[in-house]
């Protein structure tokens, strides 16, 4: 079997840097990832997209300078990563780069991920491909969650059912049936409010191993306001993002006076809540949930999510040989593997679009 090599580059939305995977492919089978290589934003730069999710002054022009800045950290990552591997440009076939989402409107017909594709393809010599959302929407569907194919190519098992859970800025789910196509949705905020509400306080990016959270305990008065939102009650396909779930969304429902831990608590237990209520409700028969994303590292959010789901056995992907911070920059370069071979890679059953599509545009260096 002839071998190629491929790179993603995501960047999701809660907004910390930009992760770039080497992975190793026969035609569009994955079969390893081969290194791994992380920048962070500046506090300037998230600041910058973060103004972008409303609407402002002189949006198109801010949009442009911001996807060029984030191209360039996009290339040196690349780079980084090209130097550890000790490879060179001409070693890699495509790399598949999600861009930095500001706005996610699939009702409107749209979803933006800021990146500049010719001069991602221009300083890195390696051809781009980016804009994944858009053909999904294109043809009826969400735009989101692009990852169940890749789960169901990467992790499915012959004998059983198993659920991924990624809970990045947004939590999503992925079910694997052993006989069926994967679908797929997005549970709600991930790490999004934790985060926000983390810097709101303590002026920090993130609660690092939960330690805030780990202090407080669940207000159920809050956390029954915060459930109480008509997406969790939306039937899939579905997707949602910063639009309804950004620090307001939480700021509006509290009292005031409350113990900063304490609310700390309560938003972990509010994204175990919805994601162990749709793991029930999407795959009742599942006892194997494999988490990825940076709230595996959350020790508080995983401990929510046993105590609301005891019968199931929940591990890392890293027991399916995927390190749980590599694999969504790793879907996106099996994305680019998938549009150099011309194969359809989007799930219509997670998405709810009209067929299966190739997704992604391409420019060449």
């Amino acid at each position: 079997m002839t071998t190629q090599r491929y790179i993603g580059i995501m960047s999701g939305t809660s907004m910390d840097g930009a992760d770039a995977v080497l992975i190793r492919t026969g035609a569009a089978k994955f079969l390893a990832t081969e290194a791994h290589a992380f920048l962070p934003y500046s506090g300037r730069l998230k600041n910058d997209l973060l103004a972008l999710q409303n609407s402002g002054a002189d949006e198109i022009h801010r949009s442009r300078l911001l996807a060029q800045e984030l191209s360039r950290l996009y290339a040196r990552v690349v780079q980084n990563l090209l130097d550890q591997a000790k490879l060179t440009p001409a070693d890699i076939t495509a790399l598949g780069c999600h861009g930095q989402t500001v706005r996610h409107a699939p009702g409107h017909g749209y979803s933006v991920q800021l990146a500049d594709l010719p001069l991602l393809a221009e300083l890195t010599g390696i051809t781009a491909v980016g804009d994944f959302r858009s053909r999904d929407i294109a043809a009826g569907g969400q735009g989101a969650p692009l990852v169940p194919a890749f789960h169901q190519a990467v992790f499915a098992a012959p004998d059983e059912t198993r659920v991924v859970l990624n809970i990045g800025g947004i939590a999503n789910i992925s079910v694997l049936p052993p006989d069926a196509p994967a679908f797929g949705f997005d549970t709600g905020p991930g790490n999004m409010l934790a985060d926000a509400w983390t810097q709101h306080i303590w002026q920090t990016p993130y609660d690092a191993d939960g330690k805030h959270a780990a202090q407080g305990r669940v207000l159920p008065k809050l956390l029954g306001r915060l459930l109480d939102h008509p997406y969790f009650a939306q039937t899939p396909p579905k997707s949602t993002g910063r639009e309804l779930f950004a620090l307001p969304y939480l700021l509006e429902r509290l009292d005031g006076g409350e113990n900063p831990h304490d609310v700390s608590r309560t938003l972990a237990a509010f994204t175990a809540q919805t994601a162990a209520a749709d793991i029930r409700r999407a795959a009742p028969q599942s006892r194997r949930l494999y988490v990825c994303g940076g709230g595996v590292r959350n020790p508080v959010i995983m401990a929510e999510l046993a105590e609301r789901l005891p019968h199931t056995a929940i591990q890392s992907t890293a027991a399916l040989g995927l390190d749980p911070q590599q694999v969504e920059a790793a879907a996106f370069a099996w994305l680019a593997a998938c549009w150099i071979h011309r194969i359809p890679s989007s799930p219509p059953q997670a998405t709810g679009a009209r067929q299966a599509c190739i997704l992604g545009c391409g420019c060449y260096p």
